[in-house]
């Protein structure tokens, strides 16, 4: 504490803070939090592109050396001569320095009250200080969508069907609770059938990142969501929760975000569709890790952004859906990082519109497998998670000027 309080009374206001993101950095999380949190007070901040780790600069403020202070988050006063020669070297290196303008308002996709699993992504926006707001079907179908910028989707399944957790806990009080909700939102909204609500949710989510939202999503919201998108309103939900039967779909991949030529599951397995792989034995996957694809910044800086870390292997973890089928790919997706089965992505990312959306395969970086009822990861024991840094990466994303730059 004596060296900060030093480093404070020494600041002066033509002076500069680095944020070093390498393996120096004391917490790579928080970091991230201290970066918006001077956005949001109108602060320059700099993000330097494969610069010892995806490092920051924020100009002359000396609230950002006191927000790195409180967060124990390592940081260097720099002048401007040095933060200048810093620029020029990592241009001259290959490498790309991106002016990041405003913070993003961010919503979270979530249905109120606590479901029997964490959400990765709330977590670490909680653990960070990063502020978000809650919305769920009403304010997507209302229009409301469109006050925020950027909008990660809960693990959340848009078909309707529950991630098919009625195959082994229909009897469940939190499945029934949900399934109780459901029915009960869709009524309050004019809808004769729950499932309809997902379906008309998804297509405005769609119409929303064609406007130019950014859209992030992990685990099952992201397969689903073009499954619904698919589907539309075609019934393929079982009359154990619907009390009628199904149809034989039809899927139109015309409008899907990342994903065509899937099939929709009709067997009794938890599989919603042919999109998700993981291992028939999960353990075969537990101490095996997965590799960040390599970006130039100069010419993919939005791909760049997207794979920021202090190193390039992240341990492998489960979810509902853990990797995505290469085959399923529609052709202008991004792989951002192949699954550890480099058959399988697990990190892609693509334009939609105006928009852009990214999507993470698996629950949650720091679990390898998540089961019901699990506690939540506790992220002071991982704060130089890459895994995490992968959402917070994108979290920032929308505060660049590369976003109009459709690369």
């Amino acid at each position: 504490m004596i060296l900060i309080l030093i480093l404070i009374l020494s600041f002066n206001l033509s002076a500069d803070v680095f944020i070093p993101m390498d393996e120096s950095q004391n917490d790579h999380l928080k970091a991230y939090g201290v970066v918006y949190r001077m956005l949001e007070k109108g602060c320059k901040c700099h993000w330097l592109l494969n610069y010892m780790g995806g490092s920051f600069i924020i100009e002359s403020d000396e609230d950002a050396l006191k927000e790195c202070a409180l967060n124990i988050v390592t940081a260097n006063i720099i002048s401007q001569s040095q933060r200048d020669a810093i620029i020029q070297k990592i241009t001259d290196d290959g490498k790309k320095d991106i002016v990041l303008e405003k913070a993003p308002k961010i919503a979270v996709y979530s249905p109120p009250g606590k479901e029997p699993w964490d959400d990765a992504v709330t977590l670490v926006l909680d653990y960070t200080g990063i502020p978000y707001e809650i919305i769920y079907d009403k304010e997507i179908l209302s229009g409301k969508i469109y006050d925020y910028e950027w909008l990660h989707l809960h693990h959340e399944d848009f078909t309707g069907q529950f991630d098919r957790f009625y195959l082994n806990s229909m009897n469940q009080e939190w499945l029934l609770s949900m399934i109780s909700f459901q029915k009960e939102q869709a009524w309050e909204l004019g809808y004769k059938k729950y499932w309809m609500v997902k379906r008309d949710a998804a297509k405005e989510i769609s119409n929303y990142v064609k406007r130019g939202g950014f859209l992030f999503s992990m685990c099952s919201g992201t397969n689903t969501i073009d499954d619904a998108i698919a589907l539309s309103q075609q019934d393929i939900i079982p009359s154990v929760l619907d009390g009628d039967g199904t149809a034989e779909p039809k899927l139109d991949y015309t409008n899907t975000f990342a994903f065509t030529g899937f099939s929709m599951n009709d067997r009794l397995t938890i599989d919603i569709d042919d999109i998700n792989y993981e291992p028939e034995n999960k353990l075969y996957w537990e101490f095996e890790q997965f590799t960040l694809n390599k970006f130039a910044p100069q010419t993919d800086p939005v791909e760049a952004m997207l794979t920021q870390n202090h190193t390039q292997k992240v341990n492998e973890y489960l979810g509902r859906t853990t990797t995505f089928r290469k085959d399923k790919l529609k052709s202008n997706v991004i792989i951002l990082a192949d699954a550890f089965d480099n058959k399988y992505a697990k990190y892609i990312h693509g334009i939609y519109g105006e928009g852009f959306f990214t999507f993470l395969a698996g629950h949650d970086p720091e679990d390898f497998v998540h089961y019901v009822n699990d506690p939540p990861t506790d992220l002071k024991f991982h704060k130089h998670s890459p895994g995490y840094r992968l959402i917070l990466n994108n979290v920032l994303f929308p505060a660049s000027q590369e976003k109009k730059k459709k690369t």
